[in-house]
């Protein structure tokens, strides 16, 4: 049977939807499902084995409005046994860069899910080849721990 992966994500610009495309070019052999995370709720992750979760950050490392209820729903969410790997779009113009990836690195932890060790922040759009080659490296490492 093969395992489901989810890819939820925030994207205000399209920079962090266009990070989840790169990402997902990589899932092979799993197939896996895209979602935006404005209003979804957060008890669907239970239906995955593997789930990828992509914000951008607002402001001073805060989490964006559309991510802020489905990030808190994760309080009554049991991870244990998933398989997250967490990614995102920032701006260096911005002290704490990429810090909403942090927040949902640390909330996903917490609930006990097995982690991608580094998640996946991104300057704006991935369009470096340094770029593309980390969104490749990211999600070859989510995909080794759900193998």
């Amino acid at each position: 049977m093969s395992k489901k992966v989810a890819i939820i994500y925030a994207s205000m610009s399209g920079n962090t939807e266009d990070i989840a495309t790169e990402v997902s070019k990589h899932l092979e052999p799993f197939e896996f499902e895209m979602l935006e995370m404005e209003n979804l709720d957060a008890s669907v992750v239970v239906d995955y084995d593997g789930i990828l979760l992509g914000t951008y950050t607002w402001g001073d490392g805060d989490l964006p409005y559309e991510a802020e209820e489905f990030h808190d729903q994760l309080d009554e969410i049991d991870l244990s046994g998933k398989v997250v790997g967490c990614f995102g779009s920032g701006d260096h113009a911005y002290p704490l860069f990429c810090e909403a990836v942090n927040h949902f690195q640390n909330k996903v932890i917490e609930r006990g899910a097995t982690v991608v060790q580094e998640s996946l922040k991104i300057e704006l759009a991935p369009e470096s080849e340094e770029d593309l080659e980390q969104c490749k490296s990211f999600a070859l490492q989510f995909v080794q721990l759900l193998t």
